[in-house]
């Protein structure tokens, strides 16, 4: 047998047995499947058939998380690849930018990679505005529409690959110029723009960074909670919480 096949098997059998575990109901949020089934519809009530109960804490297919998660728990455990965040937080690093950037940097698409694409700069902000300064999550919102917008003085340019993405005659929405206007004169400006520059660069399949590159810089500015995030009731507390146990019922 070769060691391609008994990868297979051996990935089959953990599937088939973490399933057989699974003894609550894992229910679809109507987020999860929209635009795949119309939500004008009538909803299906759940049904527990064989007398499974639903499922109300940590699904026991995801690795398990700590009692009391941390930052870190957080990325190694529960965010998508994180390659390109690590890299964006290694170009501002390496170009001599304060920790706030860096941390700015290596948080901007945690939203992306651990909660939701659409918005994912205001996520990502809401998700760490109880526990960074101001700065730090000021310039993780406003980089989702600064992206869009070129400026001279930081030799920015308006994406090519968006050109590609979204076509030649996308144009950002009125409540993006309305915020790109505003944030203009916005003391943070200049950080928010700095995100931006190291966020466009930092694709490079070649590059590898650790995460432990910079867990000295999260100590310093990431105002960890003692009861762990998701259960310090601050105002997003309720979004890592779901993150960390994302097919609960309720």
């Amino acid at each position: 047998m070769t060691d391609l096949r008994l990868m297979h098997e051996q990935a089959d059998a953990l599937e088939e047995r973490m399933s057989r575990e699974l003894d609550a109901l894992v229910v679809k949020s109507t987020l999860y499947v929209s635009g795949e089934v119309d939500p004008s519809l009538p909803m299906e009530p759940p049904h527990n058939p064989d007398g499974k109960r639903f499922l109300m804490g940590p699904d026991p297919r995801l690795p398990p998380m700590p009692e009391r998660p941390t930052l870190v728990d957080f990325f190694r455990l529960r965010f998508g690849p994180s390659a390109h965040v690590l890299q964006s937080a290694k170009l501002a690093l390496d170009a001599g930018h304060s920790e706030k950037i860096v941390l700015a940097c290596l948080l901007h698409d945690i939203a992306v990679t651990g909660f939701i694409r659409a918005d994912h700069g205001y996520w990502a902000a809401q998700l760490i505005e109880p526990y960074v300064d101001e700065e730090v999550s000021w310039a993780v919102r406003a980089h989702q529409f600064l992206r869009f917008y070129p400026d001279e003085d930081f030799g920015y340019e308006y994406p090519e690959a968006y050109v590609r993405f979204f076509g030649a005659d996308y144009r950002p929405d009125p409540h993006m110029d309305r915020a790109y206007q505003r944030a203009l004169k916005h003391k943070y400006y200049r950080s928010a723009r700095l995100v931006t520059m190291n966020d466009f660069y930092a694709f490079n399949p070649d590059v590898v960074v650790r995460l432990e590159e910079f867990t000295d810089i999260i100590g310093r500015n990431f105002r960890q909670p003692e009861e762990g995030l998701g259960f310090d009731d601050s105002p997003s507390a309720h979004m890592w919480r779901t993150i960390a146990m994302p097919t609960r019922f309720l």
